[in-house]
Protein backbone atom coordinates (compact mmCIF):
# COMPACT_ATOMS: atom_id res chain seq x y z
CA UNK A 1 0.00 0.00 0.00
CA UNK A 2 1.18 3.54 -0.85
CA UNK A 3 1.88 6.03 1.81
CA UNK A 4 -1.12 8.77 0.20
CA UNK A 5 -3.46 5.61 0.02
CA UNK A 6 -3.37 4.62 3.48
CA UNK A 7 -3.63 8.65 4.42
CA UNK A 8 -6.70 8.98 2.00
CA UNK A 9 -8.73 5.90 4.22
CA UNK A 10 -7.66 7.52 7.24
CA UNK A 11 -9.22 10.35 5.85
CA UNK A 12 -12.52 8.98 4.77
CA UNK A 13 -12.91 7.62 7.88
CA UNK A 14 -12.48 10.71 9.93
CA UNK A 15 -14.57 12.98 7.69
CA UNK A 16 -17.62 10.18 7.48
CA UNK A 17 -17.00 9.47 3.73
CA UNK A 18 -16.33 5.90 4.27
CA UNK A 19 -18.31 4.22 7.16
CA UNK A 20 -18.96 0.60 8.16
CA UNK A 21 -22.01 -0.78 9.40
CA UNK A 22 -24.86 -2.25 7.42
CA UNK A 23 -25.83 -1.17 4.55
CA UNK A 24 -28.55 -1.90 1.44
CA UNK A 25 -26.73 -0.86 -1.65
CA UNK A 26 -28.45 0.21 -4.92
CA UNK A 27 -27.99 -3.16 -6.45
CA UNK A 28 -30.10 -4.61 -3.23
CA UNK A 29 -26.94 -6.33 -1.34
CA UNK A 30 -26.11 -5.88 2.06
CA UNK A 31 -22.92 -4.17 2.23
CA UNK A 32 -20.65 -3.94 5.23
CA UNK A 33 -19.18 -0.45 4.05
CA UNK A 34 -20.52 2.11 2.61
CA UNK A 35 -18.27 5.24 0.87
CA UNK A 36 -19.85 8.43 0.16
CA UNK A 37 -17.70 10.87 -1.81
CA UNK A 38 -20.40 13.27 -1.53
CA UNK A 39 -19.09 14.14 1.56
CA UNK A 40 -16.24 15.49 0.99
CA UNK A 41 -17.65 19.05 1.46
CA UNK A 42 -15.47 21.49 2.85
CA UNK A 43 -12.51 23.22 1.33
CA UNK A 44 -10.23 21.61 3.66
CA UNK A 45 -11.93 17.99 2.44
CA UNK A 46 -11.37 19.12 -1.15
CA UNK A 47 -7.78 20.15 -0.57
CA UNK A 48 -6.85 17.14 0.39
CA UNK A 49 -8.93 14.67 -1.51
CA UNK A 50 -7.22 16.60 -4.88
CA UNK A 51 -3.98 16.24 -3.62
CA UNK A 52 -4.71 11.92 -3.19
CA UNK A 53 -5.84 12.58 -7.05
CA UNK A 54 -2.99 14.22 -7.74
CA UNK A 55 -1.01 11.47 -6.46
CA UNK A 56 -2.47 8.34 -8.24
CA UNK A 57 -3.06 10.29 -11.34
CA UNK A 58 1.24 10.95 -11.18
CA UNK A 59 1.92 7.70 -10.75
CA UNK A 60 0.08 5.65 -12.67
CA UNK A 61 0.02 7.77 -15.80
CA UNK A 62 2.43 9.43 -17.69
CA UNK A 63 3.50 12.36 -20.10
CA UNK A 64 1.50 15.11 -20.85
CA UNK A 65 -2.13 15.35 -20.06
CA UNK A 66 -5.24 17.62 -19.39
CA UNK A 67 -7.98 16.65 -17.13
CA UNK A 68 -12.11 16.19 -17.34
CA UNK A 69 -14.43 16.31 -15.00
CA UNK A 70 -17.95 14.97 -16.07
CA UNK A 71 -20.61 16.97 -14.32
CA UNK A 72 -21.59 16.73 -12.12
CA UNK A 73 -19.55 15.46 -9.50
CA UNK A 74 -16.83 15.42 -11.55
CA UNK A 75 -16.82 19.00 -11.57
CA UNK A 76 -15.04 19.81 -8.31
CA UNK A 77 -12.87 16.61 -8.81
CA UNK A 78 -11.07 18.13 -11.72
CA UNK A 79 -10.70 21.19 -10.25
CA UNK A 80 -9.24 20.04 -6.69
CA UNK A 81 -6.88 17.43 -8.66
CA UNK A 82 -5.30 20.35 -11.09
CA UNK A 83 -4.74 22.38 -8.02
CA UNK A 84 -3.16 18.94 -6.30
CA UNK A 85 -1.06 18.77 -9.34
CA UNK A 86 0.07 22.42 -8.93
CA UNK A 87 1.02 22.24 -5.19
CA UNK A 88 2.41 18.73 -5.31
CA UNK A 89 4.21 18.33 -8.01
CA UNK A 90 4.61 21.32 -9.97
CA UNK A 91 2.44 20.93 -12.91
CA UNK A 92 0.03 23.31 -14.61
CA UNK A 93 -2.50 21.00 -15.65
CA UNK A 94 -5.61 22.48 -17.81
CA UNK A 95 -8.94 21.09 -17.04
CA UNK A 96 -12.27 21.33 -18.63
CA UNK A 97 -15.87 19.42 -17.77
CA UNK A 98 -19.35 19.54 -19.25
CA UNK A 99 -22.76 21.10 -19.17
CA UNK A 100 -25.77 18.80 -18.93
CA UNK A 101 -27.02 20.62 -21.43
CA UNK A 102 -25.79 23.48 -24.69
CA UNK A 103 -25.37 26.75 -23.59
CA UNK A 104 -26.91 29.06 -27.15
CA UNK A 105 -25.76 31.63 -25.76
CA UNK A 106 -22.20 33.56 -24.44
CA UNK A 107 -19.56 31.18 -25.21
CA UNK A 108 -22.18 28.60 -26.06
CA UNK A 109 -21.38 24.73 -26.01
CA UNK A 110 -21.06 21.96 -23.86
CA UNK A 111 -17.46 22.16 -22.60
CA UNK A 112 -16.43 24.88 -19.76
CA UNK A 113 -12.88 25.30 -19.29
CA UNK A 114 -10.09 24.49 -22.15
CA UNK A 115 -10.91 22.89 -25.15
CA UNK A 116 -10.42 19.15 -25.02
CA UNK A 117 -7.34 18.61 -26.55
CA UNK A 118 -4.41 15.57 -26.93
CA UNK A 119 -4.24 13.15 -24.39
CA UNK A 120 -7.48 13.59 -21.63
CA UNK A 121 -7.91 12.05 -18.05
CA UNK A 122 -10.88 11.43 -16.62
CA UNK A 123 -11.77 12.16 -12.66
CA UNK A 124 -14.68 11.14 -11.16
CA UNK A 125 -15.73 9.68 -7.84
CA UNK A 126 -17.02 5.85 -8.41
CA UNK A 127 -17.99 3.77 -11.08
CA UNK A 128 -21.26 1.89 -11.07
CA UNK A 129 -22.96 1.65 -14.16
CA UNK A 130 -20.72 3.68 -16.12
CA UNK A 131 -22.97 5.82 -17.77
CA UNK A 132 -20.75 8.50 -16.58
CA UNK A 133 -17.77 7.47 -18.47
CA UNK A 134 -19.68 6.78 -21.29
CA UNK A 135 -20.55 10.17 -22.13
CA UNK A 136 -17.28 11.59 -21.34
CA UNK A 137 -15.47 8.99 -23.86
CA UNK A 138 -18.08 10.13 -26.28
CA UNK A 139 -17.43 13.96 -25.27
CA UNK A 140 -13.91 13.57 -25.42
CA UNK A 141 -13.76 11.90 -28.82
CA UNK A 142 -15.64 13.95 -30.78
CA UNK A 143 -14.03 17.00 -29.92
CA UNK A 144 -10.91 15.28 -31.65
CA UNK A 145 -8.86 14.51 -28.27
CA UNK A 146 -7.77 10.86 -26.99
CA UNK A 147 -8.77 9.15 -23.59
CA UNK A 148 -5.81 8.90 -21.44
CA UNK A 149 -7.26 7.33 -18.85
CA UNK A 150 -9.72 7.49 -15.62
CA UNK A 151 -8.74 8.25 -11.99
CA UNK A 152 -11.63 7.23 -9.22
CA UNK A 153 -11.46 7.57 -5.37
CA UNK A 154 -12.83 4.12 -4.67
CA UNK A 155 -12.67 0.81 -7.13
CA UNK A 156 -15.36 -1.66 -4.74
CA UNK A 157 -14.00 -4.71 -6.95
CA UNK A 158 -17.06 -6.32 -6.84
CA UNK A 159 -19.06 -7.99 -9.97
CA UNK A 160 -21.50 -5.91 -11.31
CA UNK A 161 -25.35 -7.58 -11.81
CA UNK A 162 -25.56 -10.79 -14.57
CA UNK A 163 -21.30 -10.51 -15.22
CA UNK A 164 -18.06 -11.87 -13.35
CA UNK A 165 -16.39 -8.79 -14.03
CA UNK A 166 -16.55 -5.32 -12.34
CA UNK A 167 -17.82 -2.08 -13.47
CA UNK A 168 -14.48 -0.79 -13.33
CA UNK A 169 -13.11 -3.80 -15.41
CA UNK A 170 -16.18 -3.25 -18.42
CA UNK A 171 -14.92 0.46 -18.61
CA UNK A 172 -11.73 -0.74 -18.97
CA UNK A 173 -12.08 -3.22 -21.63
CA UNK A 174 -14.72 -0.81 -23.21
CA UNK A 175 -12.41 2.01 -24.36
CA UNK A 176 -8.99 0.34 -23.98
CA UNK A 177 -8.04 2.90 -21.25
CA UNK A 178 -6.29 2.23 -17.81
CA UNK A 179 -8.83 2.91 -14.65
CA UNK A 180 -6.77 3.40 -11.44
CA UNK A 181 -8.78 4.25 -7.73
CA UNK A 182 -7.07 5.80 -5.23
CA UNK A 183 -7.69 3.05 -2.74
CA UNK A 184 -9.18 -0.51 -3.55
CA UNK A 185 -11.18 -2.67 -2.06
CA UNK A 186 -8.25 -4.91 -1.44
CA UNK A 187 -6.66 -1.58 -0.16
CA UNK A 188 -9.16 -1.44 2.36
CA UNK A 189 -8.82 -5.25 3.72
CA UNK A 190 -4.95 -4.12 4.06
CA UNK A 191 -5.31 -1.02 5.82
CA UNK A 192 -7.87 -2.85 8.21
CA UNK A 193 -5.66 -5.58 8.80
CA UNK A 194 -2.90 -3.14 9.52
CA UNK A 195 -5.57 -0.92 12.27
CA UNK A 196 -5.95 -2.66 15.43
CA UNK A 197 -9.00 0.02 16.23
CA UNK A 198 -11.04 -1.03 12.73
CA UNK A 199 -10.22 -4.91 12.53
CA UNK A 200 -13.51 -5.64 13.90
CA UNK A 201 -14.94 -4.76 10.71
CA UNK A 202 -12.54 -6.85 8.44
CA UNK A 203 -14.06 -10.38 8.96
CA UNK A 204 -17.28 -8.88 7.26
CA UNK A 205 -15.68 -7.24 4.39
CA UNK A 206 -13.93 -10.73 3.83
CA UNK A 207 -16.35 -12.42 3.24
CA UNK A 208 -18.36 -9.46 1.17
CA UNK A 209 -15.85 -9.60 -1.21
CA UNK A 210 -15.58 -13.67 -1.57
CA UNK A 211 -19.66 -13.17 -2.01
CA UNK A 212 -19.55 -10.44 -4.30
CA UNK A 213 -15.87 -9.96 -5.39
CA UNK A 214 -14.75 -9.65 -9.62
CA UNK A 215 -12.58 -11.90 -11.10
CA UNK A 216 -9.44 -10.54 -11.27
CA UNK A 217 -8.30 -9.42 -15.06
CA UNK A 218 -5.72 -11.57 -16.30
Amino acid sequence: MQSYQHEFLTFAIDVGVLRFGEFTLKSGRASPYFFDAGLFNTGHALQQLGRYYAQTAHAHFEGEFMLFGPAYKGIPLAVATAIGFANEFGRDLAFAFDRKESKDHGEGGRIVGAPLAGHVLVVDDVITAGLSIDHSMSLIRSAGAAPRGVVIALDRQERAQHTAQSAVQTVAQRYGVDVQAIATLDTLIEFLGAAPQHRTYLDAIVDYQRRYGAVPTV
